[in-house]
């Protein structure tokens, strides 16, 4: 079924040849339908595998190895251009499957309204499911220009599924008065910081499933300029490097990386910084479930 419904390129650097081997299978998300200020994230995946290649597969951070684990990379899932509804409902469809299948899903965007039907999919097989929201933007409005399904709507979508205070929000630092009204209220949200409420939180979390959407522009344009909405102001990239290694202590069960736009990524550093958050990703808790 998934063959149906993948377009195969060369993979992330170290990934394993056969799917039925793997634990953790990493997936393209190649849509950029509802952005609203620079296209192109839809070649994210494609560029962050490319850029692996001058990685290496070693973590000095953690002395650990790729070649130690068993991942695959399954392409990018064949979406409908200009269909949102129809891509969304196939996004589900291929996230339900790997976790039919037992795999721990990595997925790469995109942009961020990919994160919904992820989401969706996880909500129907892990009760009491955690959302962990890494951004620069809140992405909770109700709608954006009229449209409900947008990336500036996603949290508030996922809110509807796993419940606003399931959700922790760090390193936010733009939106609009609503939303932040809306979180004070409802989310649980770290306005600019991430490291030292990220640890507090992990803390309080015990054994509950844990699912991680990191979008690149968390991280401040100096060292990511590479995405649709850039937002000064943010982490650095060694921050969230650090935090993928934190993350470490929860029981995380799913991960996304959206937002990356070689586009706008001229030096490449912006795919770079999102393979190595990958790799520490995959090192630090990939397949735990």
């Amino acid at each position: 079924m998934l063959d149906s419904l993948v377009q195969r390129f060369s993979g992330f650097m170290g990934s394993a040849d056969r799917y039925e081997d793997a634990e953790i299978v990493l997936v393209g998300v190649p849509m950029d339908f509802t952005v609203s200020f620079r296209p192109g994230a839809r070649l994210g995946p494609q560029k962050i595998r490319l850029v692996s290649d001058g990685l290496e597969e070693y973590s000095v951070y953690l002395d650990k190895d790729l070649c130690d684990k068993l991942y695959y990379d399954l392409g990018d899932i064949s979406l409908p251009l200009g269909n949102v509804d129809h891509s969304l409902e196939i996004i589900e469809q291929v996230t339900r499957k790997l976790l039919q299948d037992g795999k721990f899903p990595m997925m790469l965007g995109g942009e961020h309204l990919v994160t919904y039907p992820i989401v969706r999919a996880f909500s129907q097989s892990y009760q009491d499911l955690v959302v962990l929201h890494f951004d620069a933007h809140a992405d909770l409005r109700t709608d954006y220009s009229g449209e409900g399904n947008s990336h500036a709507t996603v949290m508030r979508k996922v809110a509807e599924l796993v419940g606003p205070n399931n959700i922790y929000q760090f390193g936010i630092r733009s939106g609009t008065r609503d939303e932040f009204e809306y979180a004070r209220q409802n989310t649980n949200m770290f306005i600019e910081r991430v490291i030292e409420p990220l640890r507090e939180v992990l803390g309080e979390l015990g054994d509950r499933p844990v699912y991680v959407t990191l979008d690149i522009d968390v991280v401040d344009p100096a060292y990511a300029p590479g995405t649709g909405t850039p937002e000064p102001g943010g982490c650095s990239s060694r921050e969230i490097i650090e935090a993928m290694h934190e993350l470490g202590r929860c029981r995380v069960v799913g991960f996304d990386l959206v937002e990356v736009n070689p586009v706008s990524d001229h030096s490449e550093r912006t795919s770079l910084l999102a393979a190595k958050i990958v790799r520490e990703a995959i090192l630090s808790f990939g397949s735990r479930r």
